[in-house]
């Protein structure tokens, strides 16, 4: 217990300090446990369960918040691939040529190599809120099938197979009904985190590997069979303080997996320099399939980063004696520099796009996917940028009075929603530099944002007051010091959500006791 409490406080000082810098608390985390290992501390069972029980809800979440038709695209199917085989070519060919190590441990560092980290993409894009924007969609997409291969690799290394028994998990879609009745019924309290705890520890996590399946893809395919839930956002919701909680153990956990000397750290330095030709690759590989420059470089930055499957498939390869302990600690440090790196990239990727826009876009297809097209806004007068709650009863309110109104939103799963409601929904992202370029407000009278991110409504409304519109511009605040930043960004009037609230409730009571 002493131990344990040594831990966890020296993973939150060392956090705490991250985030003071402007990093990522994980960079600390992952820092603490370096320092730890240097010290002779080493990790323990306990500490390993519960970091993989961190990454079985991170999936779990991250499958919620998915739509399966998003795996069945071109780019994601073959771009995943082609991107993996090119990858492993070329580090195979270093590591033969400049490093003189055999053919089969260069092809086992090289495959550990070529994938991508799904804990720091899905935490980056979770934490930006774009997990369903159509760049984090592919990300998404890309690490999903990168996964696939990881645990068929995984299955022949270990030399195993899944059981017989494993074709009875296809039952578990019939059951699909029963899960989203027992979510119904867990309420809103303690039961609903229990019930997800059960889903992806449980039965997605457990009964997995019982089969001689991947654990992590259990927990993430029972997310998206949930994820048509009205109530799955709420689940997701429910289970992110613990998840969060649980993942300091496994950035710990890594960081406790050996300690580096200057030799190895060196020639993790050296192979993080290759993180340039990932993300480059994911760039013009995604170019081919007519996304845009934008598109391509925010799903290519999130994918720039070393995987901790590579260092499952490297821990399974020295336990065969087929790579020494001196590798294993470089793959260690290699990973979570890659970590280190990819994190504060991922934060500023929008701020690094537009420095470099211009020369991007230079490489893009003059055919624009499907999903990539400029939107229209028709003959609308109001547009709400927003369709949560709040922004679906402006909608509802501004029909009412007859206006001609619009909502746009970057969840798919909203937009379908809506649609289905009859309102008139488009698919936008507020974030994305590429939308106000080709954003004909000609017409509009006013914009309402009502976006969850104070980020997102900053930028609208600098890009909205670049772009010279006259309107009407209304910003929600959930803060009183949100109130004068956006005022000072350009806002005309900004809506207090509390304030807003109370003064409602207080006139709808003083309307009672009138009437009585």
């Amino acid at each position: 217990m002493l131990i344990a409490s040594l831990w966890l406080a020296f993973a939150y000082a060392l956090g705490l300090i991250m985030r003071l810098l402007g990093l990522p608390p994980l960079v600390g985390y992952l820092l603490a446990g370096f320092v730890l290992s240097s010290q002779g501390y080493e990790s323990h069972t306990l500490l390993e369960q519960v970091a993989h029980a961190g990454v079985l809800l991170l999936l779990f979440g991250v499958g919620l918040k998915l739509r399966l038709k998003s795996l069945f695209r071109i780019e994601v199917l073959a771009g995943s691939l082609l991107h993996m085989a090119i990858v492993t070519g070329i580090l195979l060919l270093l590591l033969t040529q400049l490093a003189g190590l055999s053919n089969q441990l260069a092809f086992l560092i090289a495959i550990a190599l070529s994938f991508s980290s799904t804990v720091v993409a899905a935490k980056v894009l979770e934490g930006k809120r774009e997990l369903r924007a159509f760049h984090g969609r592919v990300a998404i997409g890309i690490l999903i099938m990168q996964d696939l291969v990881a645990v068929v690799i995984l299955s022949v290394a270990n030399g195993s197979v899944p059981s017989m028994w494993a074709l009875g998990l296809v039952g578990l879609v019939l059951l699909r009904p029963v899960f989203y009745r027992l979510l119904d019924l867990s309420g809103h309290g303690e039961l609903i985190v229990l019930y997800g705890l059960l889903l992806a520890l449980v039965i997605g996590g457990a009964s997995f590997e019982y089969v001689g399946l991947s654990s992590e893809l259990g927990a993430l395919l029972l997310g998206v069979m949930l994820s048509g839930h009205k109530r799955a956002v709420e689940l997701a919701n429910a289970l992110w303080g613990l998840k969060e909680v649980l993942l300091v153990g496994f950035f710990l956990q890594i960081g406790l997996s050996g300690h580096p000397t200057l030799a190895t750290l060196e020639n993790a330095v050296w192979l993080n320099g290759f993180l340039l030709v990932k993300a480059l690759l994911f760039f013009f590989i995604l170019l081919l399939f007519r996304l845009r420059a934008r598109t391509a470089f925010l799903a290519g930055l999130s994918l720039a980063s070393y995987s901790e499957f590579g260092l499952i498939i490297a821990n399974v390869a020295m336990r065969h004696g087929w790579l020494n302990e001196d590798w294993m600690i470089m793959l260690a440090l290699t990973v979570a520099l890659s970590f280190v790196i990819a994190a504060p990239l991922n934060r500023h990727a929008h701020e690094l796009y537009a420095r470099v826009e211009k020369w991007l876009r230079r490489f893009e297809s003059e055919r624009r996917h499907p999903d990539d097209e400029p939107i229209n806004l028709g003959q609308s007068h109001i547009v709400i940028m927003g369709m949560g709650r709040v922004g679906t009863g402006a909608y509802d309110q501004l029909v009412q009075h007859h206006q001609r109104v619009i909502g746009l939103d970057s969840d798919l799963g909203k937009v379908e929603y809506h649609l289905k409601q009859g309102r008139r929904v488009l698919y936008a992202d507020a974030e994305d530099p590429g939308l106000w370029a080709n954003l004909n407000l000609e017409g509009v009278h006013a914009v309402l944002l009502a976006m969850p991110e104070p980020e997102a409504k900053l930028l609208a409304l600098r890009k909205l007051r670049q772009l010279n519109f006259t309107g009407t511009i209304t910003a929600t605040a959930l803060f009183s010091e949100e109130l004068e930043l956006f005022k000072k960004a350009g806002a005309d009037d900004v809506y207090n959500y509390y304030e807003g609230v109370g003064a409602g409730f207080a006139e709808r009571t003083l309307a009672k006791l009138e009437a009585h």
